[in-house]
C-alpha cells in the first residue's frame, strides 16, 4: 500500500496538514483466499484541497476501481462520502481474492510483500510488509494513523499483533511508528473442517428408505 499512502502524503499535504487515516481489514481464509475492505479518510478543509484530491483521483470511485482492480480479485463495492459531523472525506473499497499473496503482482500492493506458505507441519506463515514513507511539508508523523485488522480462520501459535481478541488480531501504527518499515507476522494452524455427526447420515438414510417404500407402495396400488 506504499503508493496510496505516499499519493495521500505528497499530493494532498501541499494543501492540508490535517490527519490521515488508513484502516484495513482482512478475513483471510486457510487457502489463501479471503475478503479485504480498505478505508482511508482526511479533512479536505478547502476548495483548493479538494481539487487537489480530484486531480489525483484519491477520491474518486472510478479512479479507486481501476487501482485496485486485477485478474486475482473481484472489487464488491466503492464508496466515496464526506461525514457531514467532522467534515472528512471517506473512501472505501472491498474486494475479495483468490489468494493474498497474488495481490503482490498488483499496482496497489507492490511493495507489500504479502507471505503465504503452508508449512508441512500443518501451520500457515502469513506476513505482511509496512513499507517506511517519506514524510515532509509540515505533516507531523504521528497525526498519520494505519490500522491493520485480520481474522484468522484457525489456532494462532505466533504474532506480533498489538490487540488479540479470539482470532482477530490489529496491528496499530503511526507514520512515527512504521520509521524504516514494520512487518505483520503471524503462524497458525487452520482449523480442521468438523466430521459429519453420524445421526445426519442415519436420518438421511431412513428419510430415503422411506420414500423409496411409499414410491413402491403406490405403483403396487
Amino acid at each position: 500500500m506504499k503508493a496510496l499512502h505516499n499519493i495521500l502524503l505528497i499530493s494532498i499535504s501541499f494543501c492540508i496538514t490535517s490527519c490521515l487515516n488508513y484502516k484495513q481489514t482482512v478475513i483471510l481464509q486457510p487457502d489463501g483466499s479471503g475478503q479485504m475492505k480498505i478505508e482511508y479518510w482526511m479533512k479536505l478543509p478547502d476548495v483548493g484541497s479538494r481539487k487537489v484530491a480530484d486531480n489525483f483521483g484519491i477520491f474518486n470511485s472510478d479512479s479507486i476501481r481501476n487501482n485496485f482492480s486485477s485478474s486475482y480479485s473481484k472489487i464488491e463495492n466503492v464508496e466515496v462520502y464526506v461525514d457531514s459531523i467532522d467534515t472528512t472525506t471517506h473512501a472505501i473499497v472491498e474486494f475479495t481474492f483468490n489468494r493474498i499473496d497474488l495481490l503482490n503482482q498488483t499496482k496497489m500492493f507492490a511493495d507489500s510483500k504479502f507471505q503465504f506458505k503452508e508449512e508441512t507441519s500443518g501451520q500457515i506463515v502469513f506476513s505482511q510488509f509496512i513499507a517506511p514513507i517519506a514524510i515532509g511539508f509540515g505533516i507531523d508523523a504521528n497525526e498519520y494513523s494505519v490500522s491493520y485488522s485480520y481474522t484468522f480462520s484457525g489456532t494462532i501459535l505466533n504474532h506480533n499483533a498489538h490487540q488479540v481478541k479470539d482470532n482477530i488480531l490489529v496491528w496499530n501504527y503511526s507514520l512515527a511508528d512504521i520509521g524504516v518499515g514494520k512487518s505483520i507476522a503471524v503462524t497458525f494452524r487452520p482449523f480442521k473442517l468438523e466430521k459429519t455427526p453420524d445421526w445426519i447420515y442415519m436420518l438421511t438414510g431412513a428419510v430415503l428408505a422411506l420414500v423409496i417404500f411409499f414410491l413402491l407402495r403406490r405403483k403396487k396400488g
